[in-house]
């Protein structure tokens, strides 16, 4: 098993580089302290996160979210959760982000954010992935219960345990009526210290589940709001503006875990949706089983007014949201019903589509050949509210593959089997590992469980001139860019990122026996109809993940920032190295296992402190795990270490 209790799998380091926006959680009303007397600036809501195989449900409470600002004086609280909170599926935000409004922030200069989340039994839900890595510890669809959950950091009294947890700003986040600007707090399901699974003896060969948010929380900076990806929202619409050009609406969120049939937490947050009148807004009234492209809401006005809505939406440059596709229905579970999730399953052969559900459910998707195919491109409104294809000939090219993250729109949400009448593509993200990279592009090769879902695909680059973001310093990028795990602000751009990719996805790491070469692994984020490709899927970007490494133990000491590990059905030890680099230093933690419960330390190896406790830990014999990118000289470049004390884990 490649190492799925330390980390969620390669699709989840699609990391916050693709991902902009505001963050916070959950519903309801906000306030703030500090800074009394300065004028207050309105700022886009929303929660995002990094994904992961493994899991159908990470469902968090986000109780209150404040802002420190630079000057060092009292955190401001710009947003507090309704009672009571509601959860938000991390998992289902694979480089989304959660919409939930806009916020008031007193006008300043802000150096980082403090969440307080909830942290009694049942505030953090774990539900197993209907089809996880192979060697999984637990059964497919599988609720772990709340007592198998250990939340790290917890504190207060029974009832009321929350954990603080502290993000550190890359840069000063501004507040200025003068100037757009946002947020992004990403969960990161793919860090390996986030979910760790054990096996202690007084839980009878249960596993427990060790949930750490101390690390895998962090800032990314916003360039451009047009950009930002919204999953679809929720709501209850109130009123329609009296030029019919938008509606008001509440936000809902749906209930976790989900009931049957699904219902609707409503929240104070108000909404207002502009249609888009230049390109056409598409509306499906679900009742009435129509479909329409308008470009007011006259037509629809009489019958909105308390109707549930889901709203695929993008933000203009100057803040307002503009609905590119509305679903309204006078039941929740119908607009609720259509199954968004990521893609489990393709068969070209029947023409079905298996997509999880929000539990983990697999749900099976008939495409017929009126099925339309739409990829989310916010920053292009015409491309946005365009399909991409229709039809099963999409499934036939293998244009659909397993982890793309799709929300789908049935004819009937209620008939089964379930027919597609749309497919949003949300996000289409190939991963695996990397071979043959030339000038031109290279290869995925991804092994599942399930073979069939097997597949080697081959990505060209996006052309030189096509934009694709901006650099740390806010500068326009164009054409490929790539980076290494957790380090995007450090992305290779330019004439030369080609090349110097190729160059640093040919190395391999052997330890020889059964293990053999490990070789580099990545994610990348795929755009369509790129000119380097116009009938298909090119790669914007590519992330070179920490390949995991089988469970080892200290070969030789840590020195002059290397140390040896060898594994298990190795057959020679292997040369790790260590960067103490401030902003760019190997990601290590101390994990102790004593009486059944786990402690995870962080340790910042870029201080002498921290520098000589992993020294400490990393003695000769001590169980470690590595995950790394493997160098062309065939030594290991450390971006995770684990090094275990107490008891030694059981899973692997």
């Amino acid at each position: 098993m490649r190492g799925n209790m330390l980390q969620s799998t390669v699709r989840g380091a699609l990391l916050a580089g693709m991902t902009i926006g505001l963050v916070a959680c959950g519903g309801g009303g906000s306030g703030s302290t500090g800074m009394a007397g300065t004028s207050a600036v309105s700022m886009p809501l929303s929660i995002s996160d990094a994904s992961s195989d493994d899991w159908a449900t990470v469902g968090v409470r986000v109780l209150s979210i404040a802002l420190v600002p630079q000057d060092g004086g009292s955190a401001v609280t710009v947003w507090t959760a309704p009672t009571p909170a509601p959860f938000v599926n991390l998992e289902q935000l694979d480089q989304l982000s959660e919409l939930l409004g806009n916020v008031s922030v007193p006008a300043g200069s802000y150096s980082g954010a403090l969440l307080t989340l909830a942290a009694n039994p049942g505030d953090v839900l774990l539900t197993v992935s209907n089809n996880p890595e192979s060697g999984f510890p637990v059964a497919a669809g599988t609720s772990i219960p709340a007592a198998q959950i250990q939340i790290q950091g917890a504190q207060g009294s029974s009832g009321n345990r929350t954990v603080p947890v502290h993000v550190d700003f890359d840069a000063p986040l501004v507040a200025s009526a003068t100037q757009s600007n946002a947020l992004d707090l990403e969960f990161d399901l793919a860090h390996p210290a986030f979910i760790i699974g054990h096996t202690p003896p007084a839980a009878a060969g249960s596993t427990l589940w060790a949930v750490n948010f101390n690390g895998p929380v962090r800032h990314r900076a916003v360039r451009e709001i047009a950009g930002l990806l919204l999953r679809h929202t929720y709501g209850t619409v109130s009123s329609v503006a009296s030029d019919n050009l938008s509606f008001a609406m509440s936000k809902d969120f749906p209930v976790l875990p989900v009931t049957d049939p699904e219902t609707a937490q409503v929240s104070d947050q108000a909404l207002q949706i502009m249609v888009d009148s230049a390109n056409g807004t598409i509306f499906y009234d679900l009742d009435a089983g129509t479909r329409a492209v308008v470009r007011d809401f006259s037509a629809q006005a009489a019958a909105l007014d308390g109707r549930y809505v889901r709203v695929a939406a993008r933000y203009q440059q100057d803040g307002s949201l503009v609905a590119v596709r509305v679903w309204a229905s006078a039941q929740f579970a119908k607009v609720w019903l259509s199954p968004e999730g990521h893609v489990l399953h393709v068969d070209p052969s029947t023409n079905v589509v298996t997509v999880a559900d929000e539990s983990g459910h697999p749900v099976p998707v008939s495409v017929n050949e009126n099925t339309q195919f739409y990829f989310r491109t916010p920053q292009d409104a015409q491309a946005d509210a365009t399909p991409i294809a229709t039809g099963t000939g999409f499934l036939a090219a293998d244009n659909l593959a397993r982890g793309f993250k799709v929300h789908v729109s049935a004819v009937d949400p209620l008939a089964t089997p379930m027919v597609a009448q749309s497919i949003d593509i949300e996000t289409a993200a190939y991963s695996g590992a990397i071979s043959a990279a030339n000038d031109s592009g290279f290869t995925y090769t991804h092994h599942f469980a399930r073979a069939s879902d097997d597949y080697a695909v081959t990505l060209s680059y996006i052309a030189p001139a096509t934009p694709n973001g901006t650099d740390a310093s806010g500068n326009a990028v164009t054409g490929f860019k790539w980076w290494n795990f957790t380090f995007p602000t450090l992305a290779e751009t330019g004439a030369n990122a080609v090349a110097d990719f190729v160059g640093a996805t040919g190395g391999a790491v052997s330890f020889g026996g059964t293990v053999g070469a490990l070789q580099a692994w990545g994610v990348s984020r795929a755009t369509w109809a790129d000119p380097a490709n116009p009938g298909g899927w090119s790669a914007r970007n590519a992330i070179l993940l920490p390949t995991p490494v089988p469970l080892g133990a200290v070969s030789s000491p840590l020195a002059n920032g290397a140390f040896g590990i060898v594994v298990a059905g190795g057959a020679q030890p292997v040369s790790v190295a260590l960067s103490t680099a401030s902003g760019a230093a190997t990601l290590a933690y101390q994990i102790d296992r004593s009486g059944g419960v786990v402690t995870i330390s962080p340790e910042d190896v870029s201080t002498a402190g921290g520098l000589a406790a992993v020294t400490a830990g990393l003695a000769v014999g001590a169980p470690v795990k590595v995950f790394g990118v493997p160098q062309a000289d065939g030594t290991l470049k450390a971006y995770v270490i684990v090094y275990y004390t107490g008891t030694l884990p059981l899973l692997q």
